[in-house]
């Protein structure tokens, strides 16, 4: 369930429990608090912040990622070419795609 957030619509006039902001836990089909729950003084909903989670690259990424690496630094462009295209058709990285392309040209393929 949603957690939102709300706001006194007059916060001189707010109890302890609305003054600053507070959340609530609500279904989707609730309608929004038009009073605080404990002073049933008006609220309103409010628009809360983003809050993203940052994600870790997946194993697999990072063991592509180093194998690339080793493979570039071995010069051997065409491994880390063919490496990281067949990994970044797989996940739609266009960064992986850019640099595959990249080692295909140093490995001495004709891409125009």
């Amino acid at each position: 369930m949603p957690i939102y957030e709300y706001e006194p619509v007059r916060p001189e006039q707010a109890c302890p429990e609305c003054r600053g902001r507070f959340e609530v836990i609500q279904s989707l089909d609730e309608a929004p608090l038009t009073a605080c729950p404990g002073c049933g003084r008006p609220v309103r909903k409010i628009v809360s912040w983003c809050r993203a989670a940052m994600s870790q690259p997946a194993e697999e990424d990072r063991r592509v990622e180093s194998r690339v690496r080793d493979y570039e630094q071995a010069g051997q462009f065409s491994h880390a070419a063919e490496l990281a295209d067949k990994h970044s058709e797989k996940t739609g990285d266009k960064t992986l795609k850019s640099r595959a392309m990249d080692n295909y040209k140093k490995a001495g393929y004709d891409l125009d």
